[in-house]
């Protein structure tokens, strides 16, 4: 048994974990309802699901015996649709704090649940579609010189897929950049309107600067590489480059609910709450504004 596969399925249970615990938190908390929590369950969701493909593709490569052409390719597609799902619901979730800080006014009344709900189905109806590729025919399971680093994924096919994925981040980026923009300004005509010092309206830009950037560059840290690596090589290349970039991308679903479920405010209540049934008198009542992106 390959340490590297032990280390992908120990971090894919790890994952399956910690997503279900996000995913029980939002479900048994009626007040957690709002469209920003849909989109979080749905990222827990598609990392939940990524966990158990991980765990799912150990198994038929060590477990089952006679090996299944058809549980290979399955494990393969629920691994495309859980990652493919959760790099969509990240953009979801980027394009949701950017129409809250642009449409401030009407955001609330424009963004309704219903609206939110029919977005992420559609969202994982075409992530699904993607992991229905493989059991469709586009594998490599008949002519290995086609296969990619992603097999049974074809070389072509997983281009395809990285050419995607880089222009996915680059739209978030993109839109992360006008967030800060517009967060600033607002901090700004908030500062004057209420007179505020200097150093409290500094002091909360920064705050929203450093969540953009560990928002950025933790995606960007755990998939970039293995996205350019698997746009440039093919399966003649040594697997451990393979294993080494592909356990940091994995790893982006074990970080991905500290930063988008564990940080916020109403979801620690809510684990405050579960665990020991209160509140620490410690814990900050400040409302969220503008500039906490």
């Amino acid at each position: 048994v390959s340490p590297w596969d032990i280390a992908l399925c120990a971090t894919g249970t790890a994952v399956a974990g910690e997503n279900a615990l996000v995913l029980a938190v939002l479900f048994y908390t009626p007040s957690l309802r709002a469209p920003m929590f849909l989109l979080i369950g749905s990222l827990a969701l598609a990392d939940l699901l990524a966990g158990l493909g991980l765990v799912a593709n150990f198994a038929v490569r060590y477990l089952l015996r006679p090996p299944s052409e058809a549980a290979e390719l399955g494990a393969a597609g629920l691994l495309l649709a859980a990652f493919s799902a959760s790099v969509c619901s990240l953009l979801a979730i980027t394009v949701d704090r950017y129409l809250s800080l642009y449409n401030a006014l009407t955001y609330h009344s424009e963004r309704t649940l219903g609206f939110t709900c029919a977005m992420v189905l559609l969202m994982w109806l075409l992530c699904l579609g993607v992991g229905l590729l493989p059991l469709l025919g586009w594998n490599c399971l008949r002519e290995q010189s086609a296969c990619s680093i992603l097999r049974p994924v074809t070389k072509d096919n997983a281009a395809v897929l990285a050419v995607t994925f880089l222009l996915l981040f680059a739209l978030m980026m993109q839109l992360y950049l006008q967030i800060c923009k517009i967060a600033f300004r607002h901090a700004q005509q908030i500062a004057v309107q209420h007179q505020f010092i200097a150093t409290a309206q500094a002091t909360s830009t920064r705050k929203g600067l450093s969540t953009l950037s560990l928002i950025l560059g933790t995606f960007a840290l755990c998939w970039i590489p293995f996205a350019i690596y698997s746009l440039v090589a093919d399966s003649s290349y040594p697997v451990v480059y393979t294993y080494s970039l592909a356990l940091p991308a994995t790893c982006n679903s074990l970080i991905n609910p500290i930063i988008y479920a564990f940080r916020n405010p109403d979801i620690q209540k809510s684990l405050w709450l579960a665990c020991c049934g209160c509140i620490p008198s410690t814990f900050s009542s400040r409302p969220r504004t503008s500039s906490d992106v």
